[in-house]
């Protein structure tokens, strides 16, 4: 294997750690945590009897509602990040596959969905991917598969919203990735974008397949191996929980302050709902982790589905900090531009195909 494999640092599993420099100590973990505490267990005990305000009360509901929905879906994503984390460098990168190929995108967008970052640390994989010699088209699918839909999101979408709409959502957000990543190539073969300059090859006496059986063998479920996995992955959630407990308490507050009939109207399955909503989430700059809670109460409360897909999908669609390190790594601002280009009409279509489905 080549020897210009990225050190820990320059593979942040968080938000907190942009192009391989480390932060100081991040209190917002802690405090975001020590409100989703006292705010469910002053429910737990005190419920409608806790003194103070009438929306103190509804915040403390709303939190212990929302809580016992998703912990199944927090616990087993936590078990899958420690996982992927044991997975060697190698066989991350040769799961990607070959550039400018079918299968490479579907491989390429395979690896956004299992790789349980937030959206910010995602982009960081994904800008040293390009580099590494992934196709344009590879990165983009990547990129635009793994924002909200990785494998502990989609569990914990899934505890909230119910199956059906969860695959729903993941079949149309996979197939706008796979759509895109096989646009994106094509407009580079034609020479309307350019081509990736990086070129990188795995040894040819490298097998993936080989590679992944001899992993697996290690990775038996003895108690040794699920305690350190299980360690690992709550180590290495902090950042992607800091944003899911975020998102709670934004969606609480939300239902506190926001009357249901004004939040089903404003967020509603119309074209005016519609266009709150993609407005609301090109502002609104959550990690991804954060942005699951509030568009669930887009489908549950508002009734609206497609505001649902259409929220969590704007997030990769026009968010100026992918634009803008699509930018600095491939060097041009056509490339840039050409992400919200190509996936916004995208969104825009199966958000109004969802948003006529009866809820």
């Amino acid at each position: 294997m080549h020897s210009d494999h990225s050190t820990p640092e320059q593979h942040p599993t968080g938000c907190s750690m942009h192009h391989g420099v480390k932060k100081g100590r991040d209190w917002f973990l802690p405090l975001v945590a020590l409100i989703i505490i006292l705010a469910y267990v002053a429910h737990l005990f005190l419920g409608e009897f806790a003194s103070g305000s009438e929306f103190l009360i509804t915040f403390n509901l709303s939190v212990f509602e929302l809580m016992n929905r998703m912990w199944w879906g927090v616990a087993l994503g936590i078990l899958s990040v420690g996982f992927i984390g044991t997975l060697p460098r190698e066989l991350v990168s040769s799961a990607l596959g070959k550039g400018g190929t079918l299968g490479g995108i579907l491989r390429a967008t395979g690896a956004g969905v299992m790789l349980d970052l937030c959206s910010h640390g995602i982009l960081l994989v994904g800008m040293k991917l390009y580099e590494r010699g992934a196709s344009l088209g590879q990165t983009m699918a990547f990129l635009i598969a793994s924002p909200w839909n990785s494998f502990s999101l989609t569990l914990i979408l899934w505890s909230l919203i119910g199956f059906k709409w969860m695959i729903l959502i993941l079949i149309f957000s996979l197939l706008i990735a796979l759509a895109s990543g096989i646009f994106f190539d094509r407009l580079v073969k034609k020479g309307i974008l350019p081509a990736n300059p990086h070129k990188t090859k795995l040894p040819e006496s490298y097998c993936f397949k080989k590679e992944l059986i001899t992993h697996l063998k290690k990775m038996r479920p003895t108690p040794v191996n699920i305690y350190k996995v299980s360690f690992q992955g709550l180590k290495d959630s902090r950042m992607i929980l800091k944003w899911i407990f975020f998102g709670v308490i934004l969606a609480s507050l939300i239902r506190t302050f926001v009357h249901p009939e004004l939040f089903a109207v404003a967020f509603g399955p119309t074209l005016a709902g519609l266009g709150a909503t993609l407005i609301f989430a090109t502002i609104l700059e959550v990690c991804s982790e954060g942005s699951v809670p509030v568009a669930t109460d887009m489908l549950l409360r508002a009734k609206a589905p497609g505001n649902t897909f259409a929220f969590l999908m704007t997030g990769v669609s026009t968010d100026y900090t992918e634009i803008l390190s699509l930018k600095e790594t491939t060097h041009s601002w056509k490339i840039a531009f050409f992400l919200p280009l190509v996936t916004f009409p995208q969104v825009l279509i199966i958000a109004i195909i969802l948003n006529s489905l009866p809820v």
